[in-house]
């Protein structure tokens, strides 16, 4: 009888072991590469200096990511006032929790370049199937999705992988794809993190020449974020392309390494998150402290109006 209980005993403990744990979640997104015209400049214009450019100039032919509902039935709506939600450049955030198993389900909907194309995730866990790069004679199906096909990738979101990471096309046209928008974002947070109020991506690229950031150069073209006195704004950053930035947030600084700072440099690949409470209102600047990419539209606005007021 002992024996049997303490085996009884060792399999109870087993299974709490083994068991996810309560706030661990199968994920589901269903995304597609989608065929648009992309503006870099819907105003025309560089607030800042006054110089105008024309569609010729600012207008591509992109293909980007975008969040459908499920089985690709219809593309998920877009909020206005959320910045990287489902603008297209870059692609619909990916949010998670440390412990979750994400199940990305794409399809190639590249209907105008028909071109091969996948997703690769950076900073989570996956077996070999689900890497989405393209290595000729190596990689599997969903490494280079042909058009009207799909895969669905299987991520999970382990203790590291708390944090901001970058996913983007890994396919044979990777390098064109990049150019063409063809990334995103996903925020991780820790297992029992609490949510900012407001979450901002900036992704740091180049388009037709421009310095762009959300694939739009100057302010007023590049997103606009905005939160109240009292928020917590948490500030995803990332960068893909050949260039480093130095991203500075105006009036604003925060902790990194244990010190306090307002610049933080970034190369290609690379990410990182910082969080504020707002305390103060106005219209601060934000931008890469990089000059010639500044000058060349690399900036933007961010606005901080008064405390939100409570329901009665």
């Amino acid at each position: 009888m002992r024996r049997l209980a303490h085996v009884t005993a060792l399999a109870a403990l087993a299974v709490v072991l083994l068991a996810p744990t309560a706030d661990a979640r199968v994920r589901h997104y269903w995304i597609a590469a989608v065929p648009v015209n992309w503006d870099i400049m819907p105003t025309g214009r560089d607030p800042i200096t006054g110089q105008t450019f024309t569609k010729d100039q600012t207008v591509m032919q992109a293909v980007v990511y975008k969040r459908m509902t499920a089985n690709w039935e219809k593309f998920w709506p877009n909020k206005a006032n959320q910045v990287g939600d489902n603008d297209g450049i870059p692609g619909p955030l990916i949010r998670a929790r440390v412990g979750d198993t994400l199940k990305i389900h794409f399809r190639n909907m590249d209907t105008v370049r028909n071109h091969r194309h996948s997703m690769h995730f950076h900073g989570v866990k996956y077996r070999f199937g689900s890497d989405g790069a393209w290595i000729p004679g190596v990689s599997g199906p969903g490494s280079n999705v042909a058009p009207g096909r799909a895969f669905t990738y299987t991520l999970d979101a382990k203790r590291g992988s708390r944090g901001v990471w970058p996913y983007h096309d890994h396919a044979e046209n990777m390098h064109e794809s990049l150019d063409g928008g063809l990334y995103g974002s996903m925020s991780i947070l820790g297992k029992h993190e609490k949510r900012a109020d407001r979450e901002n991506v900036v992704f740091f690229s180049t388009h037709r020449g421009f310095m762009t950031i959300n694939g739009r150069a100057f302010p007023r073209n590049t997103p606009t974020p905005k939160a109240k006195i009292g928020n917590v704004v948490q500030w995803n950053v990332l960068a893909l392309g050949s260039d480093h930035h130095t991203f500075h947030l105006h009036g604003h600084r925060w902790k990194f390494a244990g010190e306090w700072v307002d610049v933080r440099t970034i190369g290609p690949a690379e990410s990182f998150r910082f969080r504020i409470k707002e305390d103060v209102t106005g219209t601060w600047f934000y931008h890469c402290h990089v000059e010639a990419h500044m000058a060349a539209g690399m900036q933007g606005f961010y606005e901080v109006s008064g405390r939100a007021r409570r329901a009665l």
